[in-house]
This record gives C-alpha cells, sequence and structure tokens, in this order.
C-alpha cells in the first residue's frame, strides 16, 4: 500500500506542473486609476516580466473610501484613461467590479475564482496599500485565497516591511529571485519586487490639470469602449449609484 502510494505522489507530481501552466497566470492590480499613467503601466509590465504572468488585469474601482473623494474623476473617465495608457502589451482593463457589484476586495476574488476557473490569479499591489492592508475586510483570507506580489519602488522598500500586516504576513515572504515559481508555492505568500523609479504620480497629473477628464471624455467616446476581459460595452453597464457608501477594499 505504501508503495503505491508512492507511486501516486510520483504522477502527481509529475504532472502538477502541466496541469499548472496550462491556465492562464494572471495578475490583478486593483485601483481608482484617477487617472491611469505610465507608472501603472511600468509596474505591470515588471510584474509581467518578474513573475511570468500572461496577463495583467486593471480593475477600475468604482469608489475607494480609504481615497479623498473630492477630484475623484467619474468612473467612465478613468476607465477611458486606464484603456488609452494600456493599449500596449498583455493588459486588459475592467469594469468588473461594477457589474459584480462586489463591496470589498475579498468578494470580488470569490467571485473572479469561480468565474475562471482556468486562471491562477496574484493580486498585485503597491507598498502604499500594503501599509493599509490590515484594514481591509479579511485581509488574512485575501491572502491564504491568492498569492500577494508587492511592487515597491526604491526608498520605499524599508516602509513595505514595517507595514501592520507584515506582523503577521513576515513569515510567508518569499524570495523575489523565485517570483516566476509563485504558482507552486504554498499560501500565503508574499514577494516584494523593486521597480525601477518613477516620478510620475496621479496626485502630480490633476495639480497640474484638475479637469484631465473633461478633456479624456472629449477625445474619447465611451460608448465605443469595451471591457477588456468581458468584452462588453462599457455604455452597456449598470451606472454606479453614487450615494452608496463602498466599503474599503
Amino acid at each position: 500500500m505504501a508503495e503505491a502510494e508512492r507511486s501516486v505522489e510520483i504522477v502527481r507530481a509529475a504532472v502538477q506542473p502541466c496541469y499548472r501552466r496550462a491556465m492562464k497566470l494572471t495578475g490583478l492590480l486593483g485601483g481608482s486609476f484617477n487617472p491611469g499613467h505610465r507608472g501603472h503601466l511600468n509596474v505591470s509590465l515588471e510584474a509581467l516580466r518578474k513573475l511570468g504572468l500572461d496577463e495583467v488585469w486593471w480593475l477600475v474601482s468604482p469608489g475607494n473610501p480609504l481615497k479623498d473623494q473630492k477630484g475623484m474623476a467619474p468612473f467612465e473617465a478613468r476607465f477611458v484613461s486606464a484603456s488609452r495608457v494600456a493599449r500596449r502589451g498583455p493588459i486588459k482593463v475592467t469594469a468588473i467590479e461594477r457589474e459584480l457589484d462586489t463591496r470589498y476586495t475579498i468578494d470580488t476574488l470569490r467571485a473572479l475564482v469561480r468565474r475562471y476557473p482556468r486562471r491562477r490569479f496574484l493580486w498585485l499591489m503597491g507598498a502604499d496599500n500594503l501599509a493599509q492592508f490590515h484594514r481591509w475586510r479579511d485581509w488574512r483570507e485575501i491572502a491564504l485565497m491568492v498569492p500577494i506580489a508587492v511592487v515597491t519602488r526604491p526608498g520605499y522598500h524599508g516602509g513595505a516591511l514595517t507595514a501592520p500586516a507584515m506582523g503577521w504576513l513576515r513569515r510567508f515572504v518569499r524570495p523575489a529571485a523565485e517570483a516566476r515559481h509563485w504558482t507552486r508555492w504554498r499560501l500565503p505568500a508574499l514577494v516584494l519586487l523593486r521597480v525601477p523609479p518613477d516620478r510620475i504620480s496621479a496626485t502630480a497629473i490633476r495639480a497640474a490639470n484638475p479637469r484631465w477628464h473633461e478633456t479624456v471624455m472629449k477625445s474619447f467616446h465611451p460608448q465605443a469602449i469595451r471591457d477588456g476581459v468581458t468584452r462588453k460595452p462599457l455604455s452597456g453597464r449598470r451606472p454606479f449609484a453614487r450615494t452608496r457608501n463602498r466599503s474599503a477594499h
């Protein structure tokens, strides 16, 4: 019996990598994209390369109470700005959170895992999000559901290590040199990825042009924009209720 069990384990070990690689490796980057910019693109391209991803999905959030709503552009303008930046490369901009009407990241992940069983998901976040990760609903369950890659810029790496959530996550940090093997990691698993410096930020863009969204909406026709994941036209989606109190992550 022991010999038979060992044979089964040998077969499993042989076929498991093939099974895993047959799945689409997909990074998820959530955010306001207010507006989308080159920094989002560079982070995604670095993640694609260092993690061996097939695609990165940009989840444009309908709203985030952890961010000041003053200066928050309409959803359609943010979606279009992200779509314009992500034209090149295997990056798909999606409004699927608005379609799913999920209030929390944990609910979004549950829905995506059910809807796309042939994909392996990994959550991408910046060091600034890691700093408040402990405030997200069921954040430990998120870490138990998908691997997490924290993208840090020079000077922010140390700050990521001192984030409150790292008190629990620190023991699960994996070497960056092994990032391309993330599908083999036992969860929870977190990896810190350094990316080249980039001074661009959404805050600076808004400061330079507070009415940027008006220019975007004049230059593009939202009714002609399709969701990069579902391929549904953006204009055909149920409008987001602005009066609803959307909870943090």
